[in-house]
């Protein structure tokens, strides 16, 4: 038993389960709990963007072969299309036999519809305007926009950009794809780090939520 809650794994659930007992038996405590998850959310949210540039960058300059990452890139973009919409069938046939949500006791009007703001903002890049809205859209208005307000799909323009810039320069460009692969490692054991704070973010995600909703 003790193994299983060294593992993080283990902590994650040991944190759900805590968390509903305490939003259960202390709801207006429970509630402080919430800039745990949130916390936690805005940490991993802050190496994302650094993670895609250093992956996709270097998976094209590694190559070196842009035919090569041409025809992977297909391949990938086919398989994302495909298992992406098994994922939205699959989910929707799943809330529609298990109903998520419904018995709760939510008032709409308390709900924070800031939350949704992101939602809202990609929905209108693919909506308004079209598809040449939305292609500008894509285009930062520097290279490090994209960082900044943490829109992943113009980080993952600025990539692959870069990424077939340091293809094409062959032999001089290895040194810079050498040292992004070194600042990849260096992402993710930092990601790394900041997983093991999961069962926190989870502990004052479920206690808020209990808390508040019941």
């Amino acid at each position: 038993m003790s193994r299983i809650f060294k593992s993080l794994f283990g902590q994650v659930v040991l944190a759900l389960v805590v968390g509903v007992i305490v939003g259960l038996v202390w709801p207006e405590q429970a509630i402080k709990l919430k800039p745990l998850g949130d916390g936690f959310i805005k940490l991993i949210k802050m190496l994302i963007p650094f993670i895609v540039f250093g992956v996709v960058v270097h998976g094209i300059a590694g190559t070196g072969d842009l035919k090569r990452v041409g025809r992977v890139g297909i391949k990938a973009l086919i398989y994302f299309e495909v298992v992406t919409g098994i994922a939205l069938v699959l989910g929707l046939v799943l809330a529609w036999v298990f109903q998520p949500g419904a018995g709760m006791n939510i008032d709409p009007s308390t709900l924070d519809g800031s939350a949704l703001s992101a939602y809202k903002e990609n929905a209108g890049k693919l909506t308004g305007g079209g598809f040449t809205e939305f292609a500008l859209k894509l285009i930062p208005t520097t290279a490090l926009s994209g960082f900044v307000s943490g829109d992943v799909m113009q980080v993952l323009l600025v990539s692959i950009l870069f990424g077939c810039a340091l293809a094409l320069l062959g032999p001089k460009g290895e040194r810079i794809t050498s040292l992004i692969e070194d600042l990849s490692h260096a992402l993710f054991k930092t990601m790394g780090l900041l997983i093991r704070l999961a069962p926190l973010g989870v502990l004052g995600a479920i206690a808020f939520t209990v808390g508040k909703y019941g």
